[in-house]
């Protein structure tokens, strides 16, 4: 399966630590974002990532170029409009990567690879399906849903309270005529000057009120984005708690088998 992954923008929310790199390239636990994407991903059996870039490109790039994951082809896709565009031109200079089934990823959102395994394990009926979850309240930058059992009907950050049951997580899967259908979107939107100020996801909106985009609830899995500092602090701390749970069996098979060779001894 290919992923696609937006990183074209700088993360100025971010500052100063962004200054000068690009948020994806940010450190977490000692690896950048973006590796710990990848690395979640390629866990999944996603075997081609193309990366989006825009800001300071060539530093991602060298990100990528260090990575090296056996079955997994990691390449970038450089956006030259990133300055003067919000992801829906980030996606249109991407279309032609979506010429097959695959998954569009945030470049700001970080996931334990059980979350992304609960993802693709579920039955999707829809022809494009969001990762979503739920809580208690949203605040104003959430992207919210709204949604009737597994369709969705909205989705934007300036719903209606009383119709929101959920927010994107910043994760969603095509098939491939969900990915022929997101693509026309994505070139009609952009064929008029104000695509360039517009969020993919006001695209993935107008579809969902066509009746043709289903959701994926991945409540109680593992996920975050990372936004400003405050969310920066917290992807830290999940992080090192995603990579401690993935060794602790690793060592409680080392500890059976240290325990049966002792029995055999």
């Amino acid at each position: 399966m290919k992923a696609i992954i937006l990183s074209a923008g700088q993360g100025s929310r971010l500052m100063p630590l962004t200054r000068s790199e690009p948020k994806c390239c940010l450190k977490l636990d000692g690896k950048a974002l973006l590796v710990h994407q990848v690395e979640s991903l390629a866990a999944n059996g996603v075997d081609e990532i193309v990366v989006v870039t825009g800001f300071n490109h060539r530093l991602v790039e060298g990100v990528v170029s260090e990575i090296n994951i056996s079955g997994t082809w990691v390449r970038t896709l450089y956006n030259p409009f990133y300055a003067v565009s919000d992801n829906l031109g980030t996606s249109w200079v991407a279309r032609e990567e979506m010429n097959t089934p695959f998954l569009l990823v945030n470049g700001d959102t970080l996931f334990e690879a059980s979350t992304l395994a609960k993802f693709l394990s579920s039955e999707r009926v829809y022809p494009i399906t969001l990762a979503v979850d739920r809580k208690g309240d949203y605040d104003d930058d959430d992207m919210k849903i709204s949604a009737n059992g597994e369709q969705l009907n909205r989705v934007g950050k300036k719903l209606d309270m009383n119709i929101v049951n959920g927010e994107s997580i910043g994760m969603m899967i095509f098939n491939r005529a969900g990915a022929e259908a997101f693509v026309q979107k994505v070139e009609s939107l952009m064929s008029s000057p104000a695509g360039l100020t517009r969020w993919y996801l006001s695209a993935i909106d107008e579809m969902a009120m066509a009746g043709t985009v289903g959701i994926c609830s991945i409540q109680g899995y593992d996920w975050c984005e990372v936004d400003d500092l405050a969310d920066f602090a917290h992807a830290e701390k999940s992080v090192k708690s995603w990579r401690q749970r993935a060794i602790e069996p690793a060592m409680r098979s080392s500890d059976w088998r240290d325990e049966i060779q002792q029995k055999v001894a």
